[in-house]
């Protein structure tokens, strides 16, 4: 069995990045039950606001240099060291200036763009978490692109201890000498998760170079070269990344623009729609800081399978290896639809009973039921996307998300005034609805890739209906369990039907054959 995991490195980089994310989301729902408890809908609300903004900035300088580093680490690995030197010396002095304007112009900000002054005092924290994002970012692409995911994946969890720990402590001082808590406390929580984790990440990482300057040693090394050798190569590798970079970065910058607009937008027409300022904001809050972390939490997998798929990509393109590639992405479409259709049948089902027991918000419940619905969707384009930034195709993926958000916008502006908040539901299901269809065209185009139907889409459905008809044989009320906590009998009668389906998967798993195209990259 060892033998196995070190001959796929793939699966067992995901399996690692799988568990620390679901341990990280797990602590995450706990970390959202509190703050919705002592914050309130109104302050999630103005707290998921910022997200936006401070997603601008990241996708600047963090987000798309990681990418790149990453990249171009597995593409070449005896320039690693270089390329995160150069990566570095990009992205860090660009978050400092990102970090001064965010602090400076908070009031600006607040007011002019986001169209709601209470922000203000968030914004500089945010502001001071981003040259630490940056440091993270480099570092962690380094290790993905070495396919060392142990590092990054104990980073995250130390993030989320870290901002949980400091909020959980300074909540409880504030309780007890009578301060109340407000929404800035969470907004000091990211930036010290931010800060633990990047120093953590930096420690690591100076470690490992140090050992490894210590064992090269004993041989001598030629002296460099006088001139400007060293520094033109240094600014070759940053020209390199950019090139990789850049289309990204407008990728994420477009995203994290459109989600600005939407996070303005929404509550202004959903004012015309007839609601108040301040049941707009509740119910932005009630989505994206209640319903949404429900639908995505299981994207820990995907999100896993997406990380390690681009360098995976990268390194087989460099080979010439097309079947590796056809393997991969075979791979990575089966699971992501594997995940996607049991989350549908799951959250259809249990959605209302999942926001109202963990939430104690009915509304949350429902908008849980309804994004059911994007999750293969949603699963399908991050792989499918991941793959082709992996081939050097930036560019492609940024043309498709920004089709997809712009149609996404048109729901909320020319919906919400007559439908209310369901046409952003309805705006989301066609968004992702598209984007996954065009990154499936392209990589079609450019592999000869054909998805098994029957593998990826019957099998799982099939299984899905056997798992939720064997779930009601249950009673509603197991007796193995303690009485007075539903969610816990919710949460159990959920784990049967993962089970149930995950055996059923693999009964009827068959050995596929490989690919045997010889069709070349385009």
């Amino acid at each position: 069995m060892s033998d196995y995991f070190k001959k796929h490195t793939l699966i067992t980089g995901a399996l690692l990045l799988t568990a620390a994310g679901f341990l990280s989301r797990i602590l995450g729902f706990f970390y959202r039950i509190f703050l919705s408890r002592v914050i309130g809908a109104e302050g999630l609300g103005i707290y998921q606001m910022i997200f936006p903004v401070y997603g601008i900035c990241l996708s600047l300088c963090a987000g798309s240099i990681q990418t790149a580093v990453s990249r171009h680490t597995a593409a070449h690995p005896k320039q690693a060291n270089r390329a995160l030197l150069a990566g570095f010396s990009i992205s860090f002095p660009l978050s400092l200036l990102l970090a001064a304007f965010l602090i400076r112009g908070a009031d600006l900000i607040a007011e002019k763009i986001l169209l709601h002054p209470e922000c203000a005092g968030l914004i500089p924290i945010f502001g001071l978490a981003i040259p630490f994002s940056s440091v993270h970012a480099c570092i962690c692409g380094w290790f993905y692109g070495k396919e060392k995911v142990r590092i990054p994946a104990a980073a995250q969890l130390a993030e989320q201890l870290i901002r949980i720990t400091a909020v959980f402590f300074f909540a409880g001082v504030c309780q007890k000498n009578n301060i109340p808590v407000t929404v800035h406390l969470a907004a000091a929580g990211l930036l010290l998760g931010e800060a633990g984790s990047a120093l953590l990440l930096l420690l690591i990482w100076l470690a490992g170079f140090k050992k490894a300057d210590k064992k090269a040693a004993p041989s001598k090394r030629p002296a460099p070269v006088p001139g400007k050798t060293r520094t033109s190569s240094l600014a070759s590798l940053q020209s390199a990344l950019l090139v990789l970079a850049l289309p990204l970065m407008a990728n994420r910058l477009v995203l994290n623009f459109l989600q600005s607009a939407e996070a303005v937008l929404l509550p202004a027409r959903l004012s015309v729609f007839g609601l108040s300022d301040s049941q707009a904001v509740s119910l932005y809050g009630i989505l994206t800081g209640m319903a949404m972390p429900f639908v995505l939490f299981p994207s820990a997998v995907v999100n896993s399978l997406a990380v390690l798929l681009l360098p995976s990509i990268a390194r087989h393109q460099s080979s010439g290896d097309l079947s590796g590639i056809r393997r991969n992405l075979a791979a990575a479409f089966r699971y992501s639809l594997y995940m996607g259709i049991l989350c549908v049948g799951i959250f259809s089902v249990f959605g209302r009973r999942l926001g109202t027991e963990v939430f104690k918000e009915p509304q949350a419940g429902s908008f849980i039921m309804v994004l059911a619905w994007l999750c293969p969707f949603l699963y399908l384009a991050t792989t499918a996307g991941s793959v082709l930034n992996g081939l050097g195709k930036t560019h492609v993926t940024f043309l498709h998300n920004l089709a997809s958000l712009l149609l996404r916008l048109s729901f909320i502006y020319w919906g919400i005034p007559r439908y209310g908040i369901q046409a952003l539901l309805w705006g989301m299901l066609a968004g992702e609805l598209l984007l996954a269809f065009l990154h499936l065209r392209s990589l079609s185009r450019a592999l000869s890739f054909s998805p098994d139907v029957w593998e990826s889409v019957v099998k799982p459905v099939f299984c899905l209906a056997v798992s939720l008809w064997t779930g009601r044989l249950f009673p509603e009320r197991l007796p193995f369990l303690p009485e007075g906590n539903a969610f816990f009998q919710t949460a159990a009668h959920i784990g049967i039907i993962c089970i149930v389906y995950g055996l059923l998967l693999l009964f009827f798993h068959r050995k596929r054959a490989p690919y045997s195209s010889n069709s070349t990259v385009t």
